[in-house]
């Protein structure tokens, strides 16, 4: 059986990691035809892609970065899906301690008891909510998109404001009602 990951094919991934490196990306079209045939063992390679003087005469920046990048509102909705994502994995730390802690026994219960019923166990609380209702509503707002709905710039910007005032809406109603469910505070 014939090797997947060829020496040869090794080879041009490190040709093209290094002129990434070197700033000038140039994609490689390696000539299928001839390896598939036996009679060439190295993949040909055709460079096709700008050289530096182009780069220049055009003035484009090579990788836009966050110094000159102005952040559109879609992209900034997409980082912060990805932060409430990391955020609830952590959070959900704060719930196995709970459910830890009641099966210890009363003690240890009631120490993470004490904890959460702090103002930073509170605040913590209040934003892994907000942040699972963030991502709840986002999510359900990329569904929609692998659906190949909601892509037009207005309907984007349109469902990223209705995702946010879900996650408030939702957050601060779930506080509300439980809070009456526990009697207040």
């Amino acid at each position: 059986m014939r090797q997947v990951f060829a020496p040869h094919l090794f080879i041009g991934l490190c040709a093209i990691v290094k002129r990434a490196i070197d700033g000038v990306v140039k994609p490689v079209y390696i000539d299928t035809a001839r390896r598939k045939g036996g009679a060439n063992k190295g993949a040909s390679a055709t460079m096709a892609a700008e050289t530096k003087e182009t780069v220049k005469m055009h003035a484009r920046p090579l990788s836009p970065h966050l110094q000159i990048y102005r952040p559109q509102f879609t992209s900034v909705l997409s980082i912060t899906h990805r932060i409430t994502g990391v955020a609830l994995a952590v959070g959900t730390l704060l719930l196995v301690w709970w459910l830890a802690a009641a099966a210890l026994g009363e003690a240890a219960y009631a120490r993470v008891g004490g904890f959460i019923d702090s103002p930073i166990g509170l605040l913590l609380l209040f934003g892994w909510s907000l942040a699972l209702f963030y991502h709840l509503g986002n999510g359900i707002r990329h569904l929609f998109w692998d659906a190949g709905r909601g892509f037009d710039l207005p309907t984007a910007e349109k469902s990223g404001y209705a995702v946010i005032a879900f996650a408030l809406v939702a957050t601060l109603a779930a506080w509300v009602i439980g809070l009456a469910v526990l009697g207040g505070r």
